[in-house]
């Protein structure tokens, strides 16, 4: 056999380890290139509670789970089930009512949203009034003016509120969201519904005191409906059941670590809006954790899963209170195939003493 001369042979190897070192770098290309895009709507704006999605993101938990997700704002729970029935996204963050009343009244519809886990475990709507009007419970509300946007959650579910609490005679006046809280401040309406944990912050910001505020959550005067979900494309649980699996599970990577340490996880929205009030913030994501995610009915059924029984309930209601062109199916709105195993959902912090 012929010898090659020595510098030859230096060529040839060299040729040869970048030959493999190429082939080396094609092996490895599918690990990178499968990372899943998905695009996911939240309910509202970057503010504290979105910390629970934005934790994963900025650890790198849905990276590590194969994920190339983007997470954008929202404009209202109503917006985000539609974005994601038309495709423009993947999944998303919204209202269980919301989503109930899309499959209610377009019973045709290609593409309706799946719930795949529950996050706010009740309902963050509320009845809010200030002191001097001398509404102290539900039953002061008859007869009063309340005020709200059109598709506010609290005023589309004020139905199912008024029945419980025999409320009746009450008239409506719609705003846009900004001036909400205004008009209650000025005394242009006797009370409002909205989140409890958004409008009590943003009375304080118009300078009305929190021990002048009377709120009252649905969820304590006998309205159990369910909050927000986490949404999914039919297409995707069908083409691709393992990335919303994946995601599940790192998003609860990420939302444990925020309930653990809430202040510190406004960090990750302050990242996405750079003019947040960073105090007010922290509050809003305590209030919500607190009352909604890791509320007495959240610890009593579990994080992320629904009752039955419940669940049908509230179908049941929102047919009635949203007056739906079919009645709402409860078994078509919901899936729990998806859940990571009862260890992987156990991430509520320690109740408090």
């Amino acid at each position: 056999m012929t010898r090659l001369p020595t510098p030859a042979r230096r060529t040839f190897a060299r040729a040869a380890l970048s030959a493999i070192s190429a082939l080396t770098l094609l092996a490895a290309a599918p690990t990178v290139l499968a990372q899943t895009p998905i695009k996911f709507q939240l309910d509202w704006r970057f503010e504290g509670p979105a910390a629970l999605f934005l934790a994963s993101s900025a650890k790198g938990y849905y990276k590590a789970a194969g994920l190339d997700v983007t997470i954008d704002a929202g404009n209202g729970s109503g917006g985000t089930v539609q974005r994601v029935a038309s495709g423009t996204y993947d999944m998303g963050f919204a209202d269980l009512a919301a989503l109930m009343e899309f499959h209610a009244n377009n019973p045709d519809a290609p593409n309706k949203p799946v719930a795949v886990m529950m996050v706010y475990n009740n309902t963050p709507a509320a009845v809010l009034a200030l002191k001097k009007s001398g509404i102290k419970s539900p039953a002061d509300l008859s007869g009063k003016k309340l005020g709200a946007p059109v598709f506010d959650a609290g005023r589309r579910g004020w139905p199912i509120f008024a029945k419980a609490n025999a409320v009746s005679n009450v008239t409506w006046t719609s705003m846009d969201p900004p001036l909400r809280e205004t008009m209650l401040a000025r005394g242009e309406v006797d009370a409002i519904t909205g989140f409890s944990f958004t409008s009590l912050l943003n009375l304080e910001a118009r300078q009305v005191k929190a021990e002048d505020v009377v709120i009252l959550p649905y969820s304590a005067h006998g309205v159990k409906l369910y909050g927000n979900v986490i949404i999914a494309t039919p297409k995707m649980i069908k083409e691709n059941p393992q990335a919303v699996k994946a995601f599940l599970s790192a998003f609860l990577k990420g939302a444990k670590e925020v309930m653990a340490n809430p202040d510190a996880s406004i960090e990750y929205v302050k990242a996405r809006d750079g003019i947040i009030n960073v105090d007010l913030e922290k509050r809003r994501l305590r209030m919500a954790i607190d009352a909604v995610v890791a509320s007495p009915d959240a610890r009593a059924e579990g994080f992320g899963v629904v009752v039955p029984g419940r669940l049908a309930l509230m179908a049941s209601q929102v047919s009635d209170a949203f007056a739906t062109k079919t009645r709402v199916d409860a078994t078509a709105v919901w899936t729990d195939t998806f859940l990571p195993a009862k260890a992987e959902l156990n991430i509520l912090p320690a109740a408090k003493k």
